[in-house]
């Protein structure tokens, strides 16, 4: 009878645990991002100069009021001139799509595209501004194009003496996962920028002070001294380098079509890779699961998952899924394959998670291996930031044998990166 009691008092009080855990979880505080505490410092850093912002529908505060709005409405600040990435300001312009120059409808402002004729400021886009501000949630995948206009900003706004104000957001894949070899030449490009991992565990923030001060920029060739700006961060209040998005308690705004969901970043840097190779297998791109899944419609989906199984892969699952793409090469054709899940995020290398399919596939289809069934595998080598992974790769299509080269800049950076730490 005392256990039919006790159940019924954690059910009127529900904050006795049953287990015996007297101390009540304490209730999370939601993160701060850097426009709130720009706004609440009554935009100090703005005051009596003439404004610039780089931004895109991500840039809201936690209300989902847009940093473009903020910023115009403030008296304090006088807003001058708006600067579109990828994407565009007001997010109206798909992936890979040109941005052009024109006037945003709600402000009245000039909004210059830096993802059309030019991807760097050029000179004329800069006259009239003091400071430029730059507002947009990232991914925490040095592919992702947003930090490589970051920096071509920052160069752009050095030579001109124009401060650059970064506001800070969480890195959704949080602060302590390094994955992936440095860039090496001659593989720098948009989509690898800097001499950084793939996966870099840094707010924008604190990449823009690596980059300012490393001399890690586009800029630099050979013994030329580094490309630095007058850089200040606003630093956001509660976030703590292991928390993923989800902690954040923050709405999520898409920063591209492809990346709907928090957890979406995690799986870019898992699939992203795989996706380049332009016709070998289906990434959800098309479908309600972009980055989530690798299928097609000639593999079997069991004998994948069978084989992805027997890796014991840390942190991550399989499930065999079908799925009839609504858009791309394969749309309305049905396909069969895998879709995956961090089922311990803390264990998992997200990045390891294509290479394990692609060896899974390497091994059931040996007539259908990556690198020599398709054409196009120049952007491969981009994003990876070299040629080096691919080639090992290819002789076997063993994970094993490219751990040692995908790997070894990753403690090198993590203590390089520690000194730019904000939190």
């Amino acid at each position: 009878m005392k256990y039919v009691y006790l159940f019924a008092l954690c059910l009127v009080f529900p904050f006795i645990s049953c287990a015996g855990n007297k101390t009540a979880k304490k209730e999370q505080v939601r993160v701060k991002p850097g426009i709130e505490v720009l706004r609440d410092r009554d935009f100090k850093s703005l005051k009596g100069k003439r404004v610039g912002l780089v931004t895109n529908p991500t840039g809201v505060d936690s209300q989902l009021k847009s940093t473009i709005d903020i910023l115009h409405e403030a008296p304090e600040v006088n807003l001058v001139a708006l600067y579109g990435p990828e994407h565009g300001v007001r997010g109206d312009a798909y992936a890979g799509d040109k941005v052009i120059d024109f006037k945003d409808s709600k402000t009245g402002l000039p909004v210059y595209s830096l993802y059309g004729a030019t991807r760097k400021p050029t000179p004329q886009m800069l006259e009239g501004i003091d400071v430029m501000v730059y507002d947009i949630q990232d991914v925490g995948a040095r592919s992702y194009t947003y930090i490589s206009t970051l920096g071509l900003v920052m160069e752009a706004c050095s030579a001109k003496g124009i401060e650059v104000v970064v506001l800070d957001r969480p890195n959704p894949l949080g602060g302590q996962k390094i994955e992936g070899c440095y860039v090496e030449q001659p593989f720098n490009s948009f989509v690898s920028q800097y001499r950084i991992p793939y996966v870099y565990g840094l707010t924008v923030g604190e990449l823009a002070m690596l980059i300012n001060e490393e001399g890690l920029n586009r800029g630099q060739k050979g013994n030329q001294l580094p490309v630095k700006c007058k850089l200040t961060v606003i630093p956001m209040e509660g976030w703590t380098r292991d928390m993923v998005y989800e902690d954040t308690k923050l709405p999520w705004v898409l920063p591209s079509p492809n990346i709907p969901f928090k957890e979406s970043p995690m799986h870019y840097c898992a699939a992203g890779l795989c996706g380049e190779l332009y016709g070998y297998m289906n990434i959800g791109v098309g479908y309600t699961l972009p980055f989530q899944v690798f299928a097609n419609s000639w593999l079997d989906p069991n004998k994948l998952k069978e084989k992805l199984d027997s890796y014991n892969i840390p942190g991550v699952s399989f499930r065999t899924i079908w799925f009839k793409p609504f858009s791309g090469s394969s749309a309305g054709k049905l396909l069969g394959g895998v879709q995956y899940s961090f089922t311990d995020y803390s264990k998992a290398r997200i990045t390891d998670t294509q290479f394990y399919v692609m060896q899974a596939m390497a091994e059931l289809y040996p007539d259908k291996k990556p690198f020599e069934v398709v054409e196009r595998i120049g952007l491969f080598d981009k994003v990876c930031g070299t040629d080096s992974v691919r080639k090992e790769f290819s002789k076997r299509y063993k994970v094993a044998d490219i751990e040692p080269y995908w790997r070894k800049d990753e403690e090198a950076f993590r203590i390089l990166s520690q000194k730019y730490h904000l939190y």
